[in-house]
């Protein structure tokens, strides 16, 4: 069997989320992404970075009001969203803390350095930029060694550009 061409990727997410506006409030207040369009009679919305159709789609077409799986059950562990350069995910992480959100973690796993984080109904969120590949760590034989130690949140704000 042949992989996937390369330059394949995950081109959007589609949440069922409990309540519409707080999930913009969360994807567009605190994150930072577009809100482009209301869908489906305002049951569903479309986010996006930089003017694109829609990164993040969320709906409340089955899950209005709902609660979130319990633990131990399957589902999403998390989204991810990759930021171009550490100055970026810094700006992320001081976006996050000033709206006051706790963090489930931060890692420098090697090829990334990546934060953690719930959404307001309870999916993961992963906030994360990808190191050169150069960088990345290997073993003797060549293959990937990733990592899971610990990121200085303090050196990754410093990194945060300025606020206008």
């Amino acid at each position: 069997m042949t992989p996937v061409h390369p330059d394949t990727r995950i081109g959007h997410v589609h949440l069922k989320v409990s309540d519409l506006e707080r999930a913009i409030g969360f994807y567009s207040g605190v994150l930072g992404f577009e809100l482009q369009q209301y869908y489906s009679g305002g049951r569903a919305a479309f986010l996006s970075a930089g003017g694109y159709h829609h990164h993040i789609g969320l709906n409340t077409w089955e899950s209005a009001g709902a609660t979130p799986p319990p633990p131990g059950h399957t589902g999403l562990f998390h989204t991810a969203f990759l930021y171009p350069d550490r100055a970026a995910l810094g700006d992320a992480l001081r976006r996050v803390l000033d709206a006051g959100l706790t963090l489930d973690g931060a890692a420098d796993h090697g090829v990334s350095e990546a934060i953690y984080l719930r959404d307001p109904d309870q999916n993961g969120v992963e906030l994360y930029r990808d190191k050169p590949e150069a960088e990345w760590p290997r073993d003797a034989d060549g293959r990937l060694a990733m990592v899971n130690a610990p990121l200085d949140l303090e050196a990754l704000l410093a990194e945060a550009p300025a606020r206008a």
